[in-house]
């Protein structure tokens, strides 16, 4: 109990409150304008987060996060344009309930059920990770191996793409952290003699570059997004409770669905917005409903979203293994705070734990009120010229950068990584399985170096020890589910 009363005390600070405010704000608007996703919204907020207390740094994120997966869900109810990838799963479904002339039971919708979402998502958090915690303790290098191997398994297993092109990703991303001479060897690799690589690729310029560099090379590259017109929007929550009672277990799949992909290393909640979706219409009494502006699709994927935020948090504060890429950069602000991510930090730190606990419900309560108001002004908002907004972008991301350690090899870092980015994402290899790689290289490599080291060079260990058995079968079978799809498939065509 006096955990939890330091936990308050420290949320309770000032500076805290603000920056829970401030960034709630932030993250509507940022999630509310097309093309510039939550994971960008996040990875501007990392220079501010150099000047802010612990507790006030992991809350920006926090708030921001959960705040613009909500919002990009409102150009995609008026606009038919998805604020974030998230929002991308039910667009259509949410602008056909425009079309019906009901924008606000749409977007009263996203917001009721993504708060109810973000909730649950905190609830499983509080849940599951203790215990988790507690069995993390008992874990050596040779489970961490292989847990982070299958971290990079799992980020390959959920990616929309062709498994191929997200293991190529991954691989880069594993090239990537090779770079420096941070290694167990302490060996210059892939240098090229520039002592500004022994250090290796600093993580933040990275995920800025690849994330929102690169979003502003793609708006430069399409057309300017329609306008908004003007019109007054009525009660947005009314008929939101009868909604809850009407539909409690699309609310609940959702919730679960969420929770559990939120848990795998690499998802996120744009991956839980698609499969909740569309397990919503396989089970649905009304499937030919669905697509006409029917609001069981929403329901389910709006709390899928958000709960899938907080879930995500578990591998990262337990592992140090990011459950989407909001939470790659959470922990590069982590370990930037001295909140070193790993089971320790539950013994160690617990009251911080319990503050991120209620950081997470205070945003979530927060974005009720927050959400109506983001919604009156939506108009004005989405009038934002493009030409305006995407050199500030620049700007932020630049400056963030250099703030990384002041040296100005790291905005070329962040030029290249933007590049990078764009030519992936035009060709279809996920990004995020790239920033996996980068992050979790290292963690792979030490895990493995130090594990040969104990047993002295015998890989017998690696699989005689339980947990790591377990581990290394999910992994083999995580490696090997591509190949078992692609012999079905070609199996079935042939029969056919």
């Amino acid at each position: 109990m006096d955990t939890f009363y330091e936990a308050l005390r420290l949320v309770a600070q000032p500076d805290v409150l603000i920056a829970i405010l401030l960034a709630s704000i932030y993250g509507l608007v940022v999630g509310s304008l097309p093309g510039l996703s939550a994971t960008m919204a996040t990875a501007l907020l990392v220079p501010i987060t150099f000047y802010l207390s612990p507790i006030a740094a992991i809350a920006t994120i926090i708030a921001a996060s959960a705040m613009a997966i909500f919002s990009g869900d409102i150009p995609g109810c008026l606009l038919r344009i998805p604020g974030t990838p998230a929002s991308a799963a039910y667009t259509d479904e949410a602008y056909a309930m425009t079309r019906k002339g009901q924008p606000e039971l749409a977007l009263g919708i996203c917001l009721w059920f993504s708060a109810i979402g973000g909730i649950m998502g905190t609830v499983s958090l509080i849940v599951l990770a203790p215990p988790l915690a507690e069995m993390a303790l008992q874990f050596s290098t040779y489970e961490y191996f292989w847990l982070a191997l299958l971290g990079l398994m799992c980020s390959t297993l959920v990616a929309r793409s062709s498994p191929i092109k997200a293991i190529a990703s991954m691989l880069i991303g594993l090239l990537i952290a090779c770079i420096g001479m941070e290694n167990p060897a302490g060996t210059p690799r892939f240098t090229f003699g520039l002592t500004d690589l022994l250090g290796g690729i600093e993580p933040i310029p990275a995920l800025v570059g690849v994330f929102a560099l690169s979003e502003v090379m793609r708006a430069m590259a399409t057309a300017e997004p329609p306008r908004l017109p003007s019109r007054r929007f009525g009660s947005i929550l009314k008929g939101m409770w009868a909604l809850t009672l009407r539909y409690p277990r699309p609310q609940v799949r959702g919730n679960i669905v969420g929770i559990i992909i939120g848990v795998l290393p690499g998802a996120g909640a744009d991956m839980a917005a698609w499969v909740s979706y569309a397990m919503s219409k396989r089970l649905s009494k009304e499937p030919e409903k669905f697509g006409s502006g029917h609001p069981e699709g929403l329901i389910e994927a709006g709390a899928s979203n958000n709960a899938s935020l907080a879930s995500g948090w578990v591998p990262s504060l337990l592992f140090g293994i990011p459950g989407d890429t909001i939470t790659a950069i959470a922990i590069g602000v982590l370990f930037m705070k001295g909140l070193n991510p790993g089971p320790t930090l539950f013994t160690d730190k617990a009251s911080s734990m319990y503050a991120l606990y209620i950081i997470f419900i205070i945003a979530n309560i927060l974005m009720i009120p927050l959400g109506i108001a983001m919604i009156r002004i939506a108009s004005f908002v989405l009038r934002a010229p493009r030409a305006a907004i995407m050199p500030v972008i620049v700007l932020l991301c630049a400056v963030g950068s250099f703030a990384t350690g002041n040296n100005l090899f790291l905005v070329v870092t962040l030029a290249g990584f933007g590049v990078i980015g764009y030519v992936m994402e035009r060709n279809g290899f996920p990004v995020a399985a790239l920033v996996l790689g980068i992050i979790m290289g290292t963690m792979v490599e030490q895990n493995f170096v130090t594990s040969l080291i104990k047993s002295d060079g015998s890989i017998w260990p690696f699989f005689s020890r339980p947990v790591a058995a377990v581990l290394a079968a999910l992994t083999f079978a995580a490696l090997l589910w591509p190949v078992f799809v692609w012999l079905s498939r070609l199996r079935w065509r042939r029969a056919a």
